[in-house]
């Protein structure tokens, strides 16, 4: 007899709490593999496609694209040929019961569904593969029903509302009770609370709401996101509902002191009178939102400092031209190789070779152990634009690497980069940042470091400007340089020394002979 398993969000690592669903992989009906992705998500690191551990007939899904599933909601339910539960019905209806007995006899002999989800993949998703996840009991009140299967969650709409006091709970079960929408506070939660998202727990705390007087309409009671907004969304419409009380006149006071109208009626606008346009709201998630969180924490927790200087690339611009053409003219040289050596790649090697020198600048600090960490090999970032917002791809091992294999790399980072395909190892894990803002017309700027590294070279636009050369004044190719640095790590000497190193080998490219 087939049993119908549920398959949820695994963990995806990197402490994410939750993904987008960006396509789905399979309609409900079709037939699915072991290990055969069923949809496509994106995280706050890159897009995944998430396998399924059993393979049947998928019967279920649940949300819809574009909507938000945090970390054990479920994805989709797959029936699949097994044997059937001698003691109680199959796990999809045990899933959909209703009863006060649902927390105990749903959950009491779950072995033999752990069983068939251990037998299903030999993958190892975080909560699925090979070892059995332990039962959770969730405690019901007794003479309370258990909460019912996932309803669908109202639209999310930032909040816009003054209503978002200590009443927000009470007003939304108002609203909710007046309108026939669902009552998502009226019953208590025991034990801790349902949340899952820090995000949810921050929005709520923000906002004076009690999670523990809220319901949650995701599975097993979990709050989600969409139920905080839905509940001050609903704080503010039953606000905007109560009419401010006229004011008054005091005894005390003339009555020609008193308020001649409503102050409602007061800064009403006049008829006819356009309407004012109201602010657009754009979420911050996904990589914009992990961006985000990054940047504010390096200005929250890095003491930076930045140092720049101006540097002659007239040469650095040569030599490249020339190996360039090195390779049109002689093709067959085992010199020539096969790849046109970009600035991008001769400035990262020049890095590498300053980072060698300089390995204060290859650290992070631990601050819980007050230590200062100094990695030994130099994993490369670079800022990379995309139209799903600012990434930094990591080259491993660049100190590794020639003029040519980081060509390679960075030109496989930067068009994954731009198709979404980036996967969480490759944005994860860099020691240092190099950002070529050059490249969007800019001479110089103060870059914000890639927390928890500690340093990061920016490189301005390469463009023609007067320059005394050799005792006259000539135009040369110059171009600024900037570094910003963690001054817990080193002090301006040795970030000083280490941008003119820099700088020394982009006006004489030949000083790197001295280090290969």
């Amino acid at each position: 007899m087939a049993q119908v398993l549920e398959f949820k969000l695994p963990d995806l690592g990197e402490g994410l709490t939750g993904a987008e669903i960006v396509r789905w992989l399979v309609e409900v009906g079709e037939v699915v593999a072991v290990d055969q992705p069923v949809v496509e998500v994106e995280t706050a690191k890159a897009m995944v496609d998430v396998p399924c551990p059993y393979g049947g007939v998928v019967t279920a899904r649940f949300g819809e694209e574009g909507a938000e599933v945090p970390v054990g909601a479920p994805l989709i339910t797959v029936a699949v040929d097994g044997p059937a539960d001698e003691d109680g019905p199959p796990a999809g209806e045990r899933r959909s019961a209703t009863d006060g007995s649902r927390a105990d006899g749903a959950r009491a002999d779950g072995s033999r569904a752990e069983d068939a989800r251990a037998e299903g993949s030999g993958n190892v998703l975080v909560g699925y593969g090979t070892s059995a996840a332990p039962a959770r009991r969730r405690r019901v009140r007794p003479g309370r029903p258990a909460p019912s299967a996932p309803v669908t969650s109202p639209t999310s709409v930032p909040s816009t509302a003054n209503g978002r006091a200590a009443t927000a709970t009470t007003t939304a079960a108002a609203v909710g009770r007046a309108s026939g929408a669902p009552d998502r506070t009226a019953e208590a939660v025991d034990g801790p609370v349902p949340v899952i998202s820090p995000l949810v727990r921050r929005l709520a705390r923000q906002n004076g709401l009690d999670l523990r007087e809220m319901v949650g309409s995701g599975p097993e009671g979990l709050i989600l996101r969409a139920d905080v907004e839905y509940a001050l969304r609903a704080a503010a419409t039953q606000a905007g509902k109560v009419r401010t009380p006229v004011a008054e006149p005091h005894p005390r006071v003339p009555q020609a002191q008193a308020p001649a109208r409503e102050p409602s009626q007061a800064h009403a606008p006049a008829v006819g009178a356009p309407a004012a346009p109201e602010a657009v709201r754009i979420p911050l998630k996904g990589i914009r939102g992990v961006m985000a969180d990054k940047l504010s924490r390096s200005r929250t927790e890095i003491p930076d400092a930045t140092c720049w200087v101006d540097a002659d690339a007239t040469e650095l611009m040569r030599a490249r031209d020339a190996m360039r053409r090195f390779a049109e003219e002689r093709p067959r040289s085992p010199a020539a190789g096969g790849t046109k050596i970009s600035v991008l790649a001769l400035l990262a090697r020049i890095c590498t070779a300053a980072l060698a020198r300089f390995p204060e600048l290859n650290s992070s600090v631990d601050m819980a152990a007050r230590e200062v960490v100094r990695h030994p090999a130099v994993h490369l970032g670079f800022a990379a634009q995309t139209e799903r917002g600012l990434v930094v791809p990591v080259v491993r091992d660049a100190h590794t690497r020639n003029a040519e294999s980081l060509t390679a790399e960075f030109a496989r980072l930067t068009e994954a980069a731009r198709t979404g395909t980036l996967t969480p190892a490759d944005l994860t894990g860099g020691t240092f940042t190099l950002n070529n803002y050059g490249v969007f017309g800019v001479d110089g700027s103060t870059p914000i470091i890639n927390h928890p590294e500690a340093a990061m070279l920016g490189v301005g636009r390469i463009v023609p400007k007067p320059w005394v050369h050799e005792g006259e004044l000539a135009v040369r190719q110059v171009v600024q340089l900037s570094l910003t640095f963690d001054h817990r790590v080193c002090d301006g000497g040795t970030a000083g020394g280490f941008l003119r190193y820099v700088a020394d080998c982009v006006e004489q490219p030949a000083v790197l002979l001295r280090t290969l």
